[in-house]
Order: C-alpha cells, then sequence, then structure tokens
C-alpha cells in the first residue's frame, strides 16, 4: 500500500477542513485492493456535532456504502493521530490499520498520550503506522492554530494551543 499517497487524500480532506475553520484534520479509508472506499474531514464546529472528527466521518460513509458496519481489512489513513473516540470506533468497526501523520500530545490514543491499540482488553486490535508525511501534516496544523490565536476576537468555540 503506498502510505504516502493515500496520506496526501488525507491532507487535502485537512485542507479542505482548514478553509471552513475547522481543526484540519483528513481522513481516507480504503480497502486492502487500494480502493478509496470513502474520504472525510473534521466538521465538528460546522455540523454541531461533537462526534464529527474526520475518521469518524470516514468510517460512517463506508459502513453505509458498503451497508455493513464492519470494515474489515480495511486502512484508516489520517493527518493526525487518532483521540481515544476515533481509535474506539475504528476497533468496532474491525479496520486492520490506521496509518497517521503527526502524533497528539494533548489527545492522541495510539501513543501520543495513551496507546490503546494492543491492550489485549478489547476484541480486536489495530495495527499503528505512524510518521507518514508527519512533517506536514504537523505544519498545517501548526499554522491553523497559529492564526486561530491571532485572530482571538472573532473565533468560535475553543481555540486549543498547538505547538
Amino acid at each position: 500500500m503506498d502510505h504516502p499517497y493515500f496520506m496526501g487524500l488525507a491532507l487535502e480532506e485537512a485542507r479542505l477542513a482548514f478553509a471552513k475553520g475547522e481543526v484540519p484534520v483528513g481522513a481516507v479509508l480504503v480497502s486492502q485492493s487500494g480502493i478509496v472506499l470513502a474520504r472525510a474531514h473534521n466538521q465538528p464546529v460546522s455540523s454541531r456535532d461533537p462526534t464529527a472528527h474526520a475518521e469518524i466521518l470516514a468510517l460512517r460513509r463506508a459502513a453505509g456504502l458498503l451497508r455493513n458496519y464492519r470494515l474489515p481489512g480495511t486502512i484508516l489513513y489520517v493527518t493526525l493521530e487518532p483521540c481515544a473516540m476515533c481509535l474506539g470506533a475504528a476497533m468496532q468497526a474491525r479496520v486492520e490499520m490506521v496509518v497517521f501523520g503527526a502524533r497528539d500530545p494533548k489527545a492522541g490514543a495510539m501513543g501520543g498520550v495513551v496507546d490503546l491499540t494492543n491492550l489485549g482488553a478489547f476484541p480486536h486490535s489495530i495495527q499503528a503506522v505512524h510518521g507518514v508525511r508527519d512533517e506536514e501534516c504537523a505544519r498545517m496544523l501548526v499554522r491553523f492554530f497559529r492564526e486561530r490565536r491571532s485572530l482571538k476576537s472573532g473565533a468560535c468555540g475553543e481555540v486549543p494551543k498547538w505547538s
């Protein structure tokens, strides 16, 4: 599987989120044969839905397309290390692998804060690949939060600090 290529598609989604004022995170779900099943970007602010993370939206779209909540053998590409909610959803869907770019030292559930991938306590474990186009992913996040903090007065919602 061409990890840099598919991360590039996730970066395209992250750019869409950035343009909409959403935290720039993009996700792409790919089948074992390399077919893109779904693409999505963060939308919690615009949808007023705290679960509208890129990963969740991509999983929902693929499940709808395949008419099955189980997505075995798939690979989820995401520009930022998934949080516990998103990793949990990927586990429930039986995603085989998560490939992510930038680490999330504040909410990452694949090593950033905690590693929930292979505890043995869950019925399904997920393979993890990290650092794919990580500098590019991190630069976009840094730029987004730097711009948001400089606006201060016009920002809607909470503006977390990204180093």
